[in-house]
């Protein structure tokens, strides 16, 4: 039971992620930590979720103030900021790094903005951390190959956890890299949702769009199967399905007179994603329901000897889900509309 009597720090704590990740923590399947701490800047987003977890409508006292017998813990602060994080990371054994700029066009518009917070708060945990425990460092399909700002920084983000291990040879830093999450917060499904109830149209970028799909609790079981299992160094990836975008906006739209319109490709958007690629192929080890793949500095790697599991780069227009399943994956994660 790996987080039993753990102190555990999640940073981008009030996103979508985030908050499902303090649910599945507090059930205790890992075993019960002894305090977990969200850290974000999101001050009004901390102050609803802080009411959700007490099962409040309004504040009162006892929910403003911070109670220190709440096995929850939210902090205000920011991982661009050296001593902020230092703060929130005393005493820590394990930390799960959530925090990101991720909507792709917004990258795009900001990229400095997005160097901020996903690299040079990478390296703000990597130089703050003092402990024994381990980081896990979330990351996205946008890093592989990347081809706009939001994944070129995710990727060098994955490439500072790992260098950490250098750095920080006590504390195991390793990374879980997964594709497109179906009802988080900017997604295109729910998107699509609101397309859909406003009577439309609903737009999609190039008829030829795939995504890997997978549900915001296979996301944590990724997360939680790398902090079991992985390696120093290591990035975890799931064995997920991918589909055709519009395979996805014919399901959703059913047999409603909406209109499709085709917008062309945003900024910084690739047609196809690649969760491991072409190269990774030599150092990814199958480990059943995921692939690992080693980390590129040879001095960490657990195995010198890889006997590769893919011929191939891992990319969402290969095994394609037919339509039955598509709507059974929507339908078990509440995505589909009422006629």
């Amino acid at each position: 039971m790996i987080f039993q009597d753990k102190k555990i720090l999640i940073t981008g704590v009030t996103g979508s992620l985030g908050q499902k990740l303090v649910s599945r923590i507090l059930t205790g399947e890992l075993g019960m930590p002894s305090r977990v701490i969200g850290f974000s800047r999101d001050e009004a987003k901390q102050h609803e979720m802080r009411l959700a977890w007490k099962h409040k409508i309004v504040a009162t006292d006892e929910i403003i103030y911070h109670n220190p017998s709440d096995i929850l813990e939210l902090q205000i602060g920011d991982v661009r900021n050296i001593f902020s994080i230092q703060m929130a990371l005393k005493d820590v054994d394990i930390v799960i790094n959530t925090a990101a700029l991720k909507q792709v066009p917004t990258c795009e518009y900001f990229p400095f903005e997005a160097v901020q917070t996903n690299i040079h708060g990478a390296n703000n945990i990597v130089t703050a951390i003092a402990s024994n425990g381990f980081v896990v460092g979330v990351s996205t399909d946008k890093a592989c190959k990347p081809v706009n700002v939001m994944g070129m920084t995710k990727s060098i983000q994955e490439r500072i956890f790992i260098e950490g291990n250098l750095k920080c040879p006590k504390t195991r830093f390793i990374c879980a890299r997964y594709g497109n999450v179906l009802a988080s917060r900017g997604s295109v499904i729910p998107m699509f949702i609101d397309q859909i109830k406003k009577g439309g149209p609903v737009t999609i970028t190039v008829p030829e769009m795939t995504r890997f799909l997978m549900s915001l609790d296979k996301a944590i079981d990724t997360i939680f199967a790398a902090v079991k299992s992985a390696k120093r160094g290591e990035t975890y990836i799931p064995k997920v399905p991918s589909a055709k975008i519009t395979d996805v906006v014919d399901i959703m739209v059913d047999n409603r007179k909406i209109e499709i319109r085709y917008i062309g490709i945003r900024p910084g958007e690739k047609i196809h994603e690649v969760l491991i690629s072409e190269e990774e192929c030599y150092r990814t080890i199958d480990r059943g329901d995921y692939f690992a793949i080693q980390p590129i500095l040879p001095e960490l790697r657990s195995s010198k000897e890889i006997s590769m599991c893919l011929n191939k780069e891992y990319t969402s227009a290969n095994d394609l889900m037919k339509k039955d399943e598509i709507r059974n994956l929507l339908k078990i994660n509440n995505l589909l509309l009422d006629n």
